[in-house]
């Protein structure tokens, strides 16, 4: 469950899979949640096996999703270079680096480790970029697919939620949950 989920999250932090979207204008927030995903992804996956190698494997299972995007796009008449797959497998192999460097030290490997993916996977992806074709072509050429009417989702009623008694209740739950817990686990001691 935590493979599948944080790969989802990770392959649409900053939408990357449309080169048209974050061609060089959202450059700097798409390096920012790519990096902060794989770290996150990453160290969770590896601390989690204790293995160090573990988030060179998950960032080799997202490439392959990742092309797998890829060839689907093409199979439906986009260019080859429309969806552009992250280069994330050279900086989850320095997280696996630090992490085996440090003797498995969790603390260096989500400091240190997080801190040269972050500075790494900008480097990797805007070597990336420069591989693919005129932006502005491929932007005007191939527009970013829109919705069927049939399929848009219908703007919800602003505002008429938070008069509701459902509102009310379940805010009140929300507030309310934290300290009865705490009076409960007080009670039982």
């Amino acid at each position: 469950v935590v493979a599948v989920n944080s790969t989802l999250l990770t392959i649409n932090a900053g939408d990357y899979i449309f080169y048209t979207d974050w061609a060089w204008t959202s450059f700097v927030v798409f390096s920012i949640s790519q990096s902060t995903m794989l770290a996150v992804g990453a160290i969770y996956y590896m601390l989690f096996t204790g293995v160090p190698g573990t988030a060179t494997y998950y960032a080799t299972i997202m490439t392959i999703y990742t092309w797998v995007a890829k060839g689907a796009w093409f199979a439906l008449g986009y260019p080859y270079d429309f969806v552009t797959t992250p280069v994330w497998i050279p900086s989850a192999m320095l997280l696996d680096l630090t992490y085996w460097a440090t003797r498995r030290n969790k603390h260096a490997a989500i400091i240190i480790g997080g801190t040269l993916i972050g500075l790494s996977l900008p480097m990797f992806n805007m070597i990336n970029l420069l591989l693919v074709r005129d932006p502005l072509e491929v932007a005007f050429k191939y527009p970013r697919p829109t919705l069927p009417p049939y399929m848009t989702p219908i703007e919800p009623q602003v505002g008429k939620f938070y008069n509701s008694p459902v509102a009310l209740g379940s805010g009140a739950g929300a507030v309310l949950t934290v300290p009865i817990a705490a009076l409960g686990a007080k009670l039982n001691t």
